[in-house]
Parts: C-alpha cells; structure tokens; sequence
C-alpha cells in the first residue's frame, strides 16, 4: 500500500506559468494512491488545458463555480467535504490575498472558505512579487490561521530574474501532502536516527567502511517526520540526498557520528541507531598515501566507541532502538546485543539474503523488545517496515 492510498486530494492549479507543473503533481499524487480531483481557475486554464488534466487525474475538472456535480449536490460543498487534503499549487499572489481576505468569488477561493481539511499552499511568483509587503504579510497570516507553505525554490525564473520565486520542486510538494495526511502518533517527540556507514581513513585516498546504503535509516528518519516528529538525522557517507522537511548532520567517521549522535540525543524522546557504525579504526592514519612497496602488510586497528551502548549508560527517559544486522543466530545475537547495550527494542535483519537487507529496498524485520515480546514483519519496501516499527515503539513506550 503507497502512502496516499484511499486519500482524496483537491488541486486548485492558479494562473501562473508555473500551472504546467500541475501535471506532474497529479501524476505523482496518483502514483502515491491518492485520488486527485482538479480545480482549474480561469486564468490557469490560459497555461494549461481543462482536458490535460482530465486525461492525467481521470476525473472531471472543475471550472465554474455554478457548475452542478450531480443533480442533488452543489459542486463547491461537495469538493470541500471529500477533500482531506485542498493543494493549491501553484499559488498565485493573487489568490493568497484572496484567501486571507477571506474573498469567494471563484470555486477554488469558495473552496477554500468551505473545506475543514487542511489546506497546503505551494507559492510561485516572481521575486519581486513574493518579496512584496503585502505578500509577506498574507503568508504571515495565513500561516497563524493554520495553513501550510511550501516555499518556492529559488533559481531562473520565467521573467529572467533569479531569486526565490519558482514552484518548489514535485517530490517537496508531495512529500509534504504526505505528511500532512499522515496521522501524528510522534507529535511533539524529539527523535534522533542514526544512518548509513561510516568510513574510517587508513591513509588520504583508502579507508574502511562497510556496505550499508542508509536506506534503512533514512526511511527511520523520514516515517518519524511524517508521524509529526521533531527530527534530526546524523548520516555517514551515503549515495543518498538529505531527506525533506528535518535537520541532516553529515558524518564520516564513527568519532565524529559518536558526538553528533551524543549530542542531539541530550533533548531527544527517542533514539535510532540504525547505522552501522565501523567497531574498529585505523590507530593512526597515514598523513600520506602509502606505497605498495612499501607497505608492510599490517594495519593496527583499534576499537571504536559504541555509540548505543554509550547512550544506554546515561539513557535517562530516553526510548532506545537499535538495529542488529546479523547472518547467522537472528534472535540469539540480537536479544544479547538489546540485553548488553541496555535497549527498549532492537530490530533485526539477516543481511546474508541477497532480497533484502544491504543496498535493497526492501527488508524484512524481527523486532525484539526489552519486555520479551517480539515483532516479526514480513518483507515489504522500507519505509513500510519503518512506519510499522515506529508503530509498534509508540504503543509500548511513546503512548501519544
């Protein structure tokens, strides 16, 4: 099951050059599962035909006020109570003011003064424009009342200045939708995941890692987010981008994980070391590159500190999660490390399947909890298993 799966989401496409990007919204919604019903203003329709986004959302779309969806109901009360989430996007100057004003003289604007679902606003303009006074001051107030923004990206803009002004990008647009429709069993919690491998330098071009990708850890960081968590995501080198929405502290070796985990936990409810963080280092690192022929075949190695077992020493309140990624003795190594590093959970994988596990998207989990009890779920794309994880840790140690 996709994230929007079973929502029913309203776009309101405004009269900017922008409205082209409509259609990549709609499909991108529609990939995510949602429905998507389109209201096309009369100046958006000047950028984008009524029967392009017909044929993308396979619905009707919606331009007249007057216009009837079925004999018995009134097409702008029918949209507002079907919608759990009314996107505009793009979003004019033109119809933040209105929206502020409190004006309904269109069907997106009537809408909007209809609907109870929440409303997220994905600006574009010139920069001037989005700079203004009076645009400022709409946002302000807008944001007071309740509403969400997604602020544009900056770049070239289609008058040819470049500043803040272009529509942010598809993927930010629908991630936030996401989050929104997504109910907040971590709101007001203060997490902390840990990510992705470290690499430990044994001269300046060679250094020791591992093969985690991160994935695991990012889908950890970006389910708590979307449960209405406060998040901080400490990463090791990963391929991976600086996911949407939460702060990203990027690392590289298992000191410098070790303070930055270490300090973010300090004001954390909730820690996830799903990292897998080198367990020895180099004792020294070349200053330069050494030689094949001179290298003597030996490199002394030294234990890092554990940064799980560190947090469990001076835990606190703190909920502690940690990952075990094993290849033999699942359950006996997992409930011994969960036992020694002074855990609440410990979720393990067997990263000897090529199907899941390192480099994959997918995974499959046992879940050991400190009180005995476990948790097994079946293999299923990552951030599913991440958002049943965090399922699982808010029923028995973050009741909301």
């Amino acid at each position: 099951m996709t994230m929007l799966s079973g929502k029913e989401i309203v776009l309101g496409v405004t009269g900017g050059i922008a409205a082209y990007k409509a259609c990549e919204i709609v499909r991108a919604l529609r990939k995510d599962g949602a429905g998507v019903r389109v209201i096309l203003t009369a100046s958006g329709a000047r950028f984008i035909t009524p029967l392009t986004l017909q044929t993308l959302s396979k619905n009707p779309v919606f331009t007249d006020l007057f216009d009837l969806i079925t004999e018995s109901e009134i097409g702008h009360i029918s949209l507002a109570q079907r919608a759990n989430l009314l996107l505009i996007a793009p979003a004019t100057a033109n119809i933040l003011g209105k929206i502020r004003g409190g004006i309904a003289d269109d069907l997106l604007s009537t809408v909007v003064m209809a609907t109870s679902a929440p409303v997220l606003l994905a600006p574009a303009m010139n920069s001037q424009m989005y700079a203004s006074p009076a645009v400022r001051e709409n946002v302000e107030v807008l944001l007071e009342r309740g509403f969400t923004f997604v602020d544009p990206d900056e770049g070239e803009l289609a008058c040819g200045t470049v500043g803040p002004g272009r529509l942010a990008d598809t993927e930010k647009i629908v991630e936030m939708a996401r989050i929104l429709l997504t109910e907040k069993i971590l709101a007001g919690k203060r997490v902390v995941v840990g990510a992705g491998p470290t690499a430990e330098d044994i001269d300046p071009v060679r250094y020791l890692t591992n093969r985690s990708s991160g994935k695991m850890g990012f889908a950890m960081a970006v389910a708590a987010r979307r449960f209405g968590a406060d998040v901080t995501l400490v990463a090791g080198p990963t391929r991976l981008p600086d996911p949407l929405f939460m702060k990203t502290i990027r690392v590289r070796s298992a000191e410098e994980m070790l303070g930055a985990v270490g300090t973010a936990a300090e004001a954390a409810d909730a820690v996830v070391m799903a990292a897998a963080v080198a367990d020895f280092r180099p004792e020294s690192a070349a200053p330069l590159k050494i030689k094949k022929e001179t290298f003597d075949r030996r490199i002394s190695l030294v234990p890092t500190e554990d940064i799980l077992s560190s947090l469990g020493r001076s835990r606190g309140s703190r909920v502690l999660v940690g990952f075990a990624a094993e290849t033999n003795d699942l359950e006996g190594n997992a409930v011994e490390k969960m036992r020694r590093k002074n855990l609440d959970a410990i979720v393990a994988n067997d990263v000897s399947r090529t199907d899941i596990g390192f480099g994959s998207d997918s995974n499959e989990v046992r879940v050991y909890f400190s009180d005995g009890t476990a948790l097994d779920l079946a293999m299923a794309a990552k951030d599913a298993i991440a958002s049943a994880v965090w399922r699982a840790v808010c029923r028995k140690f973050l009741p909301g």
